[in-house]
């Protein structure tokens, strides 16, 4: 007969861990809702029949490690997007589980990824900045001083306009501008205390000379109240070279202090040029690769700068003119403007045709 101890075992039962085990185990889930996370399906085990959105939010939170801050469930068909804190904190899982719900948000570790790129990130640009500035400084105080600022914003071109009736105005801004900013002027002006008003253009086609044939290459008003020159050549399309007009722009400049072709002008327009090549350490119109460069123009052997082209409020400089204070047999010369000039030519070229119709004639009735 066997004994009502039969089924006990020799070995009684002392380990504690053993039922420790036994009450670790997770109860059997009452229900699983799915739901997918990147793409993938993941199942969460509920133990309560009234389960809420709550419920799954913490579950989210435990074991996928995304904080409730962080979460957004797409719930379809119908409900829509939730996420913490819920309008309606008692919606009942066991109603969604039909339903597709994709859960959307950053785990804790990719947040804490994110910060430190974030923090790397912020760094580096701060050492960027640090390093621009630094530079920045070492090139203000190596290059440039106030006084010399102060003054190019004085001692410069105050307006500078193209003739907009011609082709590509676009393009002689851009030679005037270059002329204006060429180190070699800068430094010249600096020097001397040159201030223009405006910097402009000469038409080609309203500065031909009528008395010689030569063409006016440059305009001096008012000395410097505004300065013209003739950038373009005689097809209107081409430039002409840029050297050659920048010492047409020097000769001019001599003229803000002196009127007349005399040994003084000369003088101070010889010294101009010498002391823009010198000072443009950069190469002047070198560095223009070609954009205002003509070949076949490069020289001025027919042309003349300006005729005596400065012009004053009360004197004119060129064709029989002469300067402030010049004299005819001990009168002082009356001012010409250009107009009147350009009308004195005209007159002048049609006295020319009227004596050749004259020779003409004469020579026709000699030979009747």
């Amino acid at each position: 007969m066997a004994s009502v101890h039969d089924d006990i075992p020799d070995k009684p039962v002392d380990s504690a861990s053993e039922y420790d085990e036994l009450d670790a185990e997770d109860p059997p889930a009452l229900f699983t809702i799915k739901v997918l996370l990147h793409g993938k399906p993941v199942d969460l085990c509920f133990y309560t029949e009234d389960a809420t959105i709550l419920d799954l939010s913490d579950s989210v939170a435990e074991e996928l490690h995304i904080p409730p801050a962080n979460q957004k469930f797409l719930i379809t068909p119908k409900t829509g997007l939730l996420k913490p804190p819920f309008k309606d904190p008692t919606l009942q899982l066991r109603t969604l589980q039909e339903k597709k719900i994709v859960v959307m948000g950053a785990t804790t570790t990719e947040v804490e990824e994110l910060n430190s790129e974030l923090t790397e990130r912020k760094a580096r640009m701060e050492r960027r900045r640090a390093a621009m500035d630094k530079g920045r400084k070492v090139k203000v105080n190596k290059y440039r001083d106030s006084k010399q600022a102060q003054d190019e914003a004085r001692y410069t071109f105050h307006a500078i306009e193209p003739l907009s009736y011609l082709p590509n105005p676009e393009k002689s801004k851009r030679y005037l501008e270059r002329l204006a900013n060429d180190v070699g002027i800068k430094a010249s002006m600096r020097k001397h205390g040159f201030t223009v008003g405006f910097l402009g253009e000469l038409s080609p086609a309203e500065v031909d000379d009528e008395f010689t044939g030569s063409k006016l290459l440059g305009l001096n008003t008012n000395r410097g109240e505004k300065i013209e020159l003739r950038l373009r050549t005689d097809a209107f399309d081409g430039y002409r070279d840029y050297k050659t007009i920048r010492d047409v722009l020097c000769h001019e400049l001599a003229h803000n202090v002196w009127g007349p072709h005399d040994h003084n002008f000369w003088t101070l327009c010889k010294e101009l040029e010498a002391e823009v090549k010198r000072n443009d350490y950069r190469g002047g119109g070198q560095s223009l690769g070609g954009e205002f460069y003509n070949p076949n123009d490069a020289g001025v052997a027919d042309d003349e700068m300006d005729f005596g082209g400065w012009t004053g409020g009360t004197f004119v400089l060129g064709g029989g003119s002469s300067g402030k204070g010049a004299s005819n047999n001990g009168q002082p010369l009356s001012p010409r403007s250009r107009r009147e000039m350009m009308a004195a030519a005209a007159e002048e070229r049609s006295r020319k045709q009227r004596e050749a119709r004259s020779k003409e004639n004469d020579g026709k009735d000699k030979a009747k």
